[in-house]
């Protein structure tokens, strides 16, 4: 009997732009892994992506995960070819539960310190969405926010019957009969 197939390749894109924290880019690294997502870096990075920490957050799944690498933001649009680019900033302009995911889609955070820059956030007013917090809270911790934005785009997914879950509750695609 064949197992039933997994989420589509790269059911998202997870781009950190200029990501500081290694533990933080080796959790989202194991959220990618988990939930069929890619993981794209932006250059410059804070630590060395063979860095013992980023490893060891990542586990075992790190050598599974295919990170794909730019030298900047420029060189990121022209490679990657964004089909549909959702930001994530404090300052977005939208609640991340109003966007409608789709297959494919880059979902962008910025540094853990100073968030993504003013230029990347005007370039795409529009598709910039914060996740709701209480008043006066300033931010999320980078590897969470990630993993909120993530896991509402599978719940949308399979929402809409893009993805479907097997009896083991494992992500497939089709959705089982």
């Amino acid at each position: 009997m064949n197992a039933p197939a997994g989420p589509p390749a790269r059911l998202f894109e997870v781009v950190l732009h200029e990501p500081e924290i290694p533990n933080n880019t080796g959790n989202i690294g194991r959220t990618c892994v988990a939930t069929g997502c890619g993981l794209s870096l932006v250059h410059p990075l804070g630590f060395d992506v063979t860095e013992k920490a980023c490893r060891r957050a990542g586990l075992d799944y790190w050598p599974r995960l295919g990170v794909r690498e730019f030298r900047s933001w420029d060189d990121y649009e022209v490679r990657a070819r964004p089909p549909r680019l959702w930001l994530f900033s404090t300052h977005g302009v939208r609640s991340l539960f109003d966007a409608a995911f789709e297959p494919g889609d880059h979902l962008v955070f910025g540094r853990e310190t100073r968030g993504l820059p003013p230029w990347l956030l005007d370039r795409y007013p529009a598709r910039t969405l914060v996740l709701p917090m209480v008043a006066g809270e300033r931010s999320l911790n980078l590897a969470t926010a990630v993993c909120a934005a993530v896991y509402e785009g599978v719940r949308q997914m399979l929402a809409r019957g893009r993805l479907g879950l097997d009896a083991g509750l494992r992500m497939t695609t089709p959705p089982p009969g």
